[in-house]
C-alpha cells in the first residue's frame, strides 16, 4: 500500500504517527529493561538458593572422627558432582592448610574465587574460573569440628567449605527470556504504531472531507460545503461557508454595479449618436466616430470586468450543451434569411468550470462571427481532454489568410466594415479566455472557412 498523500513530513498525520512511534519506543525500551533485569534478578536469586541449598547437603553429608577429620558420605548429593565438568562443584580445603577434597567433577582441578562480595550471615559469595571455560557462581561457607581425642575442650579442626555451579544456564534463561522479549515487543510496537495510524487516519479524515468539499466547490460541482462534521470542525465549515457567501455577495454586488455603469453609459451614448445622425456634418461625424470607440471600449472592459470578478467565485459549473444549443437557436433565428444550418456535437458530460454568462460571451461571439462570414454552414464541436475542453466552431466561408488571422486575433482589428458588429468580439473573447487560464487559436477549418478554437477549463 502506497503512502497516503496526506501523510507529509510537515503534515499533522505524520507529527502524530511520529510522536507515537517514539513514545512508543522509548516505552517499550524502558518496558522491556525492567522486565529483563527483573526476570534476570529472579532467576540469579533461584539460582542462588539452589547454590545454598546445594551447600547445606554438602554440609550434611559431611561427618568428622575424633580427630576432627571429614568423613564425607557422597550418596547424599547429587549426581551432578560425580560427572566431570558438569558444571556442579563442590570442594573443602582444611584452613590451616592440608590437601583438599573435590567432587569428582572436577577431577584435578581446583576452585579459586576470582571475585568475592563481602561476607553476610558467614556465607560468601563471589565467582571463579572453573573447568572447560566456565564462569562460576561460588559460596563458600567456614566449618569447623571439634576434636574429641584431645582433653582440651576448644580444640577443633576448621574448613572451607566451597559450592559452584555454571552460570551459563543463568545466561542462556535470560537470553532465551530477552530474545522473547524482543520479538514481542516488536510485535507489540508495530502493532502499536498501525493502531495509531488507523486511529490518525479515522481521527483526520473529517478533515480531508473539508478538502475533497472545498475541490467540489472549486470544480463546480457544489457551491458550499456538504456533509455533517465534527464539533471541531463545525465552526471551521461554517465559517468556510460563510465566506463563500460573502464573496459570492460581493462579486455579485460589484458585478451589478459595473452594469448599472455600463447602462449608464450607454444612454447618454445613444443620445449623442442619434444626435450626430440627425445633424450631419464634419462635427456630428467626428462625434459618431468616438461614439463608436466608446461603446467599443465599454463593451470590452465589461466582458473583462464580469469575467474577472467571476474568478472569485467558488463552485461555478456550467455545463456545455445546454448552453451551445440555446446559442444555435438563437443565432439561426437571427440568421434565418441566410438559411443558415448549425451542427452541435457536444459530450452531454462535458461541463465549463466558470459561469455561465461567460461562456455565452466567448461562445455566443464565435459563433455568432461564424455565421456572419459563412456560405450556410456552422460546425461547433466540443471533446473534453484531462482538466480542459476544446470548443471549436468552424464555418465553410472564404476564410482568413495567416496574417488576417493575426490582425483580428491579437490587434482586434476589422477587416470589413460592411458586417454588422464592433469588431472586438475575438478580443473580447480572448480576454476572458485568458483570465480563465484558456485560449484562443485560429486556423483554417476543413469546411473551408475559419476554425476557431477555445481552450477552456473543465469540471466533472
Amino acid at each position: 500500500m502506497r503512502l497516503p498523500s496526506a501523510i507529509k513530513i510537515n503534515s499533522l498525520s505524520f507529527r502524530l504517527i511520529a510522536a507515537a512511534a517514539v513514545w512508543t519506543l522509548l516505552a517499550l525500551l524502558a518496558g522491556g529493561w525492567v522486565l529483563s533485569n527483573a526476570f534476570r534478578a529472579s532467576v540469579e536469586g533461584d539460582f542462588d538458593s539452589e547454590i545454598q541449598g546445594d551447600m547445606d547437603a554438602l554440609v550434611a553429608a559431611a561427618g568428622h572422627d575424633k580427630s576432627g577429620a571429614i568423613e564425607l558420605e557422597q550418596r547424599y548429593l547429587g549426581p551432578g558432582f560425580q560427572r566431570a565438568y558438569s558444571g556442579e562443584y563442590w570442594q573443602i580445603v582444611p584452613v590451616g592448610g592440608g590437601p583438599a577434597l573435590i567432587s569428582h567433577s572436577l577431577l584435578d582441578r581446583t576452585l579459586k574465587f576470582s571475585d568475592t562480595a563481602p561476607p553476610k550471615d558467614g556465607l560468601i559469595w563471589g565467582h571463579a574460573d572453573g573447568p572447560d571455560r566456565q564462569h562460576l557462581r561460588v559460596l563458600s561457607r567456614r566449618i569447623e569440628f571439634p576434636i574429641t581425642q584431645t582433653a582440651r575442650a576448644d580444640d577443633s579442626r576448621a574448613y572451607m567449605f566451597f559450592v559452584a555451579n555454571d552460570l551459563s544456564q543463568v545466561d542462556r534463561r535470560i537470553a532465551e527470556l530477552n530474545g522473547t522479549l524482543i520479538w514481542s515487543f516488536v510485535i507489540l510496537g508495530l502493532g502499536l504504531v498501525a493502531a495509531v495510524f488507523i486511529q490518525v487516519r479515522v481521527g483526520l479524515q473529517p478533515l480531508r472531507n473539508v478538502t475533497l468539499s472545498l475541490q467540489r466547490i472549486r470544480d463546480g460541482s457544489a457551491r458550499r460545503l456538504e456533509g455533517k462534521f465534527p464539533a471541531e470542525i463545525e465552526p471551521l465549515a461554517s465559517e468556510l461557508n460563510s465566506l463563500i457567501e460573502h464573496s459570492a455577495e460581493v462579486v455579485g454586488r460589484a458585478r451589478s454595479y459595473v452594469s448599472n455603469l455600463a447602462h449608464f453609459l450607454k444612454t447618454p451614448l445613444t443620445v449623442l449618436s442619434s444626435e450626430a445622425s440627425a445633424n450631419p456634418g464634419p462635427l456630428a461625424d467626428a462625434v459618431s466616430r468616438q461614439v463608436t470607440s466608446m461603446r467599443r471600449q465599454v463593451d470590452h472592459y465589461l466582458a473583462r470586468a464580469r469575467a474577472a470578478g467571476a474568478l472569485d467565485v467558488l463552485g461555478s459549473r456550467t455545463p456545455l450543451v445546454p448552453v451551445l444549443e440555446d446559442l444555435a437557436r438563437v443565432l439561426r433565428r437571427i440568421h434565418a434569411d441566410s438559411n443558415l444550418v448549425i451542427e452541435v456535437q457536444c459530450p452531454a458530460a462535458l461541463a465549463f468550470r466558470g459561469e455561465r454568462q461567460d461562456l455565452e460571451e466567448m461562445a455566443g461571439n464565435l459563433i455568432d462571427n461564424a455565421c456572419k462570414w459563412s456560405n450556410g454552414r456552422v460546425r461547433v464541436a466540443a471533446e473534453g481532454a484531462g482538466g480542459t475542453f476544446s470548443l471549436m466552431v468552424e464555418d465553410n466561408g472564404l476564410g482568413l489568410t495567416a496574417q488576417e488571422r493575426e490582425q483580428i486575433g491579437e490587434r482586434g482589428e476589422r477587416l470589413d466594415e460592411s458586417v454588422p458588429g464592433s469588431g472586438l468580439g475575438l478580443a473580447i473573447v480572448r480576454d476572458i479566455a485568458k483570465l480563465y487560464g484558456g485560449s484562443l487559436d485560429l486556423d483554417g477549418s476543413p469546411l473551408g472557412g475559419l476554425r476557431a478554437k477555445l481552450t477552456l477549463p473543465a469540471t466533472a
